[in-house]
């Protein structure tokens, strides 16, 4: 990493202009490119309006921008005047300017943020925002650099590893925001690992992504790199999203050998090239395909190598790992140059007795989980139980981690329930349980997603599993979470996507669901609600809020009593 024995932030992008200074930062959907060197002057010019707005040591300033230069600049100079940046979500629909603005409320509180930078391209919304987040003041970045070269060499300011420089907002956050505090120290350590266990190699790689970039994923996959010394392309979500078709081919002919996706990015691939036009592609040069910020299915990533092989892509390019924004992205990476493996276990024993059994893959029980490699450099791991205590090998606990890349804590608003820190030790809940064998992780889900009905344990994505090749089921988007009958019993609720209008039809598959999951879980409550295509919540990274999903039918239960 060029940029891996500095200190700070600041002194990261000085290290990687000194090496190459015309290395680009690509941002097609917004038609704009800038090199290291013209982002470390803008970020200068930035730092010095900063300062003479009154900006401090130890403020906090948001950062609320598209994918574009407008990000790192203002991400550089928040952190250039000793401030930490706090990347903002975006609206995920203008109809919601409303409620948008009520979660950015709650996050401005949590971080204490007076001030937020903006992408200058966001002016219509930023105008209507700047009528309801009064008195935070909303300054947008173009007015910061218009004075390039003409405002003198930047405050001084040399932050030392263990200050603040980033709030980053975890995907998830709602009516009660967490922000993840990520210092210089945390963050050069995360990129640093991210980079020696990809084997980053400056004058080959070409890293591409279209994650937003106020996301983790987004955020330190840029970073780590540009740290690194490679050119980065990122498009916005939304070109992703509209036409992933389109964006593999912008990626493929830019020889793209390195990008982050959720499983489901990958899976949409699939859905959008036609099998007749795989071998017009050329993906033999992409070598690092990570695969994570969601539960991976393993079918997926059969699919998908199965489905690519002709235009060259390689298994060993896929890489399941597992990470997270309180370890600044990276957790755990496979070796590089494996295929794909996974233990097929019974999913029956992997609720009910916590343990991993395996079983052959064609077993009706069997539930395939991806190996997702050992911690990358700086990061421990280590599986434990409700005492403290670390488990044996396959059996299930609490995956908690520590290290140089790992947060000290979180920043929550003033009237929000204390959020988890690390202990004494420094080892942080992830709130993931798994196990280890062989040395490799194993994710099985979310504690607070596990389901209880009548004493069982039923993980989500067993059931989810069994109907996501339902015909009428809308590209097999569900989701499943414990509920409360109407009876006040225990219950599971899956909630699954269709595009079927005709009440029968929908009865019929409602019904077909119903029976798939209580029959392969031997649960004897199930209750089934279908929405329409695209309604099932997410997160900013594209992956189901199940939480979220129940809240929601049980608004429209009440609202159809």
């Amino acid at each position: 990493m060029l940029a891996g024995s500095v200190g700070n932030l600041t002194d990261a992008l000085a290290a990687v202009v000194a090496a190459d200074p015309e290395c680009p930062l690509s941002f097609p959907s917004e038609g704009r490119d800038i090199s290291v060197r013209e982002l470390a002057t803008a970020s200068g010019a930035a730092t010095v309006a900063l300062a003479g707005l009154g900006v401090e040591g130890g403020d906090r300033i948001g950062v609320l921008s598209r994918n574009s230069p407008d990000f790192l600049i203002a991400l550089f100079a928040a952190v250039g005047v000793g401030a930490a940046a706090c990347p903002l979500p975006l609206p995920t629909s203008a109809r919601d300017l409303s409620g948008y603005a009520s979660r950015l409320t709650g996050i401005i509180a949590a971080a204490g943020i007076s001030r937020i930078l903006v992408d200058d391209r966001l002016g219509g919304m930023a105008s209507r925002l700047a009528e309801v987040l009064a008195p935070v003041e909303l300054i947008p970045v173009g007015s910061l650099t218009a004075a390039v070269g003409a405002g003198g060499p930047p405050r001084p300011h040399h932050a030392e590893p263990g200050e603040l420089a980033v709030v980053q907002f975890t995907s998830g956050s709602t009516a009660a925001p967490k922000g993840v505090r990520l210092t210089h120290r945390n963050i050069l350590a995360g990129t640093a690992a991210i980079a020696e266990g990809l084997d980053i190699r400056p004058g080959e790689d070409h890293g591409g992504l279209w994650l937003p970039m106020f996301h983790d994923m987004g955020l330190f996959g840029t970073l780590a790199g540009m740290f690194a010394g490679i050119p980065m392309t990122a498009w916005s979500p939304g070109a992703f999203v509209r036409d992933p078709a389109r964006w593999l081919r912008g990626f493929a002919a830019l020889g793209g050998t390195m990008s982050p996706a959720p499983s489901f990015g990958y899976e949409a691939l699939v859905e959008s090239v036609p099998s007749e036009e795989v071998s017009q592609l050329d993906l033999s040069r992409w070598r690092v395909a990570l695969n994570g910020a969601e539960p991976i299915r393993m079918a997926g990533i059969e699919g998908f190598l199965e489905h690519f092989a002709p235009a060259g892509f390689t298994p060993a390019a896929m890489l399941p790992v597992y990470g997270m924004a309180e370890a600044t992205l990276a957790v755990t990476f496979p070796p590089l140059g494996r295929a794909p493996t996974a233990l097929w276990v019974d999913r029956d024993r992997l609720a009910a007795d916590g343990v991993a059994v395996e079983v052959p893959r064609d077993d009706r029980r069997a539930r395939g989980l991806p190996a997702l490699g050992q911690p990358v450099r700086g990061v421990r791991i280590r599986v434990v139980d409700e005492h403290g205590n670390e488990v044996a090998d396959r059996a299930i606990g609490d995956i908690e981690i520590a290290g140089d890349p790992v947060t000290s804590g979180y920043l929550t608003a003033p009237s929000a329930s204390p959020a988890p820190a690390p202990d004494v030790d420094g080892w942080l809940s992830t709130g993931d349980l798994g196990f280890q064998h062989a040395g490799e992780l194993y994710v099985t889900g979310r504690r607070k997603e596990m389901i209880i009905v009548r004493g069982v344990n039923v993980y989500p994505e067993d059931a989810e599993s069994v109907i996501r090749d339902a015909p009428g089921l809308h590209r097999g988007r569900c989701v499943a979470f414990a509920d409360v009958a109407a009876d006040g019993a225990e219950c599971i609720t899956v909630v699954g996507e269709s595009a079927l209008e005709d009440p029968a039809d929908r009865a019929r598959l409602a019904a077909d669901l119903r029976a798939a999951v209580s029959g392969a879980l031997s649960l004897p409550d199930v209750a089934v609600r279908l929405v329409g295509p695209d309604d099932l919540p997410r997160t900013s990274s594209g992956k189901f809020q199940r939480l979220a999903a129940r809240e929601l039918t049980r608004e429209a239960a009440h609202l159809d009593a």
